[in-house]
């Protein structure tokens, strides 16, 4: 059962392929924003995917983060979600970024839950 409260946690080395130079999101070697919400996602959705009912996911559908520090190569970023608001399917969470100096980022991110089959049936339909 979800409840607010529940956290979540995902870690990652910083690596040349997850530098922003690599990632294309500017052009020094260092941890680049994009990898940087992708770890955030992956601590959130990991942190509720047990709670939900067979067949339910969740997808991002709102970031408001700020990348506030840099993280050369080489050192371990790890991304802490707790879930601070349940509304119906609609799903909020406070987020914090750190490596192994301090805070590097920081915000809010929210995900909706969907029924896995159903959405990715609509998404098909875009194809045809």
């Amino acid at each position: 059962m979800l409840e607010t409260g529940l956290q979540g946690f995902a870690e990652e080395m910083v690596t040349e392929e997850k530098s922003a130079a690599k990632m294309g999101s500017g052009e020094l070697p260092v941890y680049a924003t994009p990898c940087m919400i992708a770890l955030i996602e992956k601590a959130a959705w990991t942190s509720v995917a047990g709670e939900l009912e067979e067949g339910q996911g969740t997808v991002g559908t709102a970031l408001d983060v700020k990348h506030v520090a840099s993280t050369p190569l080489g050192l371990k970023v790890t991304a802490k979600t707790t879930l601070t608001e349940i509304d119906g399917r609609r799903l909020v969470f406070k987020v914090e970024v750190n490596d192994e100096k301090g805070l590097i980022g920081e915000g809010t991110h929210e995900r909706f839950i969907i029924y896995n089959e159903k959405f990715l049936k609509r998404a098909q339909q875009k194809k045809a």
